[in-house]
């Protein structure tokens, strides 16, 4: 945990769920950047007495910094909603103080200052720009943050032709600012997202088939090469079972997995809500109508009763933001060990260089290689 000091005080800040072993703070100098500006400390303070909204907000740095003033924040991920959450209860705030939503729920009916921390996905920004823009006006603040690294010409072009007048602040701690002035009459096209296409016809029960994708998602326009390895080797099962697609992204594995096993019932879950969103209408769109699902927003499969699982299909990320981490394949590993009823078995394909094998040895005390190729493999672990 770091104290994070700002003009508005100092903030006991820490990521979730929180590690004592993750040296990682919640915050970086592209919030500072904002704040500082905010407060005056390059001209004149911000007016923040309307409606403030803040999207992206990683970790609640800048929601929390801000309670004072009440904002909506807007995020596309349950655990910065659940940081931020935890983080206005360890600085003695009230939980009403921040006004959560999701990326997929209505944006306010007005917003008077739109504070942006630019997200690594450019079609992530683009969507929601599209449906940030008809609740900004002439007046509304709009100030984006992002590291150097992270605001390139193609995101300014997007505030420029979704918003408005665009141009940036000079470079502070690797850090920019990107300032833009709504122009309401502005003929900004319609939103793209989401997105469907068809899948090739060599990925087995999938083949063919359309894949729905919300704006953000991993590979949201074209099929990733390690999900295409998988759903060529995926379980062969029969009968009643329950199936989790573990960080489903857009949901083809678990749709693959209800498909050919109609009398499973398939969990799919995500930390993120577009994620989710896209697999259940990936899932409408192929799944027959007796097919049995549930979709999930939430932290691995923390909540998930213990020895309730059959199978556990698991893709795992192994980046977070800007670093690259085993922290989150490890954690979805122990949560699939815990969910798993005794025979139960998780399946993970990944790079071959990131040596999950060890990992699963290590909590499942076995470990086998389904199949492989220059760059994936595919491990099977069962809960003896």
């Amino acid at each position: 945990m770091n104290r994070l000091m700002t003009s508005w005080g100092e903030y006991e800040l820490a990521r979730f769920p929180e590690d004592p072993r993750d040296r990682l703070r919640a915050w970086d100098a592209a919030d500072e950047y904002l704040l500082s500006h905010l407060k005056g400390t390059d001209g004149e303070p911000a007016d923040l007495s309307g409606n403030v909204v803040v999207v992206g907000d990683r970790w609640g740095a800048l929601a929390v910094s801000l309670a004072g003033h009440r904002p909506v924040q807007i995020t596309d991920s349950f655990l910065a909603q659940e940081a931020t959450r935890v983080n206005l209860e360890r600085n003695g705030l009230a939980p009403d103080a921040v006004r959560l939503l999701s990326t997929q729920d209505a944006p306010p009916e007005r917003i008077d200052v739109l504070l942006i921390r630019v997200p690594k996905s450019l079609a992530l920004l683009e969507d929601q720009l599209h449906r940030l823009a008809p609740h900004v006006h002439a007046g509304t603040v709009v100030v984006g943050t992002g590291r150097v690294t992270e605001i390139h010409t193609s995101t300014l072009k997007l505030f420029e032709q979704i918003l408005g007048p665009t141009r940036t602040s000079l470079a502070v701690k690797k850090s920019r600012l990107i300032f833009c002035s709504p122009d309401p009459e502005l003929s900004r096209g319609a939103n793209p997202w989401p997105h469907s296409y068809a899948l090739p016809a060599d990925v087995g029960v999938m083949s063919g088939r359309t894949v729905v994708n919300h704006a953000g998602i991993f590979c949201a326009e074209r099929l990733d090469i390690g999900t295409r390895f998988f759903l060529g080797h995926l379980p062969q099962r029969r009968g009643p079972e329950h199936v989790v697609d573990l960080g489903c992204g857009n949901g083809v594995v678990g749709t693959a997995a209800a498909l050919a096993n109609p009398a499973s019932e398939v969990t799919f879950v995500d930390e993120s809500f577009q994620a989710v969103a896209s697999a259940e209408a990936t899932f409408r769109a192929n799944a027959g109508a007796g097919a049995s699902a549930s979709f999930r927003v939430g932290d691995g499969l923390s909540g998930v009763p213990a020895g309730s699982v059959d199978l556990v299909l698991n893709n795992p990320p192994f980046h977070t933001h800007q670093a690259t981490t085993d922290v989150t394949a490890w954690r979805m590993f122990s949560g699939a060990r815990d969910a798993l009823r005794a025979g139960g078995e998780l399946w993970v394909v990944g790079n071959r260089h990131l040596g999950y094998h060890v990992r699963l040895r290590k909590l499942f005390g076995n470990c086998e290689v389904v199949a492989s190729d220059p760059k994936f493999v595919i491990l099977r672990a069962v809960k003896r």
